[in-house]
């Protein structure tokens, strides 16, 4: 499968920390590479894979999974690819970050929880884990206590609460720091509040 790739911030061969960026539904690598700039990131490499008709699977996350295969399938495999890359390039899972919006927030999640190590930090903005429910025969490894953070609203139209509970509570289980915020009535998007807690809980440390 190749994956569109499109980088940003500090060249990979020269950069000690990367963040790997996961647009969202109809949006693309753009969109989401646009949010780095309220990021603290000035010192990271910038990953952002481009999925083919600005998709990761055709429908709801909350889908059955077959139905969204086989999309789904692929969408995991081009971010392993990322990954791998990534580490290529001399940069330790402890140092390659994710961040998502929506689709692209499930997408994050998803992947690192089936793959969970000690990574710098996952950011979804907007998300859970992806399947008509949480499938906990999935999700293998320890997270070691990576700094999750998740951002949503109640309601969202797309994403509802009680999945990104069930996510956290898994995620937890597999070893992780997860910090959850719920918005009242903040619709599907992205807030300053949202950025402000990556920043704080994820980008900041050193």
């Amino acid at each position: 499968m190749n994956t569109e790739i499109l980088t940003d911030g500090i060249p990979l061969n020269e950069a000690k920390k990367a963040l790997i960026m996961i647009h969202g539904r109809g949006a693309g690598a753009h969109d989401i590479l646009s949010i780095a700039k309220h990021l603290k990131v000035d010192d990271f490499a910038l990953v952002a894979p481009q999925a083919e008709n600005r998709t990761w699977y055709p429908y709801s996350f909350l889908a059955p999974l077959n139905e969204n295969e086989p999309s789904f399938s692929k969408s995991l495999e081009a971010i392993h690819q990322v990954v791998v890359a990534i580490q290529q390039n001399g940069i330790e899972k402890e140092n390659i970050y994710f961040l998502g919006f929506s689709q692209g927030a499930c997408l994050a999640l998803e992947f690192t929880a089936r793959n969970a190590a000690k990574y710098g930090g996952v950011v979804a903005f907007t998300g859970g884990l992806i399947g008509d429910k949480v499938y906990e025969n999935h999700y293998t490894g320890n997270f070691e206590n990576t700094p999750i953070f998740i951002g949503t609203s109640d309601p969202d139209f797309h994403v509802p609460v009680e999945r990104v509970n069930e996510s956290e509570a898994l995620l937890q289980k597999l070893g992780a720091d997860v910090t959850k915020k719920i918005y009242p009535n903040m619709g599907h998007t992205i807030s300053q509040d949202e950025v402000d807690c990556a920043n704080a809980l994820i980008f900041n440390k050193k």
